[in-house]
């Protein structure tokens, strides 16, 4: 089974998601602070959903659709979240994705792992576009998403319906030529 690349930051590991992690994540995605902030997340996040949505992931990764990583602390390995590209290859396009448990929140782990995932979406992957979405409540998530050099790019009212409530999105995206300028290749020397 083919799992996703490990990629250093200066903190972090980001690695592929492994059973071991299953009580960890079911534990802090449960977390209703961190549930109401993700459009798909269910609460309760009960027995079995981790195992079965870390298995998606895997077959995801296998057909090319997503790729899904642990954000774990470099230092003692603990899980502290979660963070994702899904993928749409005939676009060479992909749609950002993360999560953190709220003990690890404010400490700037999600904006160091986006950084990581979207040079690799854009120097690996060879992607042309990555875009993510967020709560317009949520403005942590919006702001993390401009610290790693997205632009707005709209609100799109009461576009999801989470727990009976209309939710507005914010948009985000960068392009790779808007990459390119914010962190221009090496040139040797």
């Amino acid at each position: 089974m083919r799992t996703a690349p490990p990629l250093l930051t200066e903190r972090l590991l980001l690695r592929s998601f492994t059973l071991e992690d299953a009580a960890d994540l079911q534990r802090l995605v449960g977390e209703f602070d961190v549930a109401s902030t993700l459009t798909n997340m269910p609460h309760p996040y009960e027995d079995g959903m981790a195992e079965e949505w870390m298995q998606s992931c895997s077959d995801k990764f296998e057909k090319d659709e997503a790729l899904n990583f642990a954000i774990t602390c470099k230092a003692d390995k603990h899980l502290i979240g979660g963070i994702g590209l899904r993928r749409d290859q005939e676009n060479e396009k992909a749609e950002l994705g993360y999560w953190i448990g709220k003990p690890y929140w404010n400490h700037g782990y999600a904006t160091e792992a986006a950084k990581a995932v979207v040079a690799y979406g854009f120097e690996v992957l060879k992607l042309n576009r990555i875009h993510a979405y967020c709560f317009k409540r949520n403005a942590a998530s919006g702001r993390v998403l401009e610290k790693i050099g997205m632009q707005y790019e709209g609100c799109l009212r009461q576009h999801i319906k989470k727990w009976d409530n209309f939710e507005d999105i914010i948009a985000y995206g960068m392009l790779k030529t808007d990459y390119d300028s914010l962190f221009p290749p090496d040139k040797g020397g």
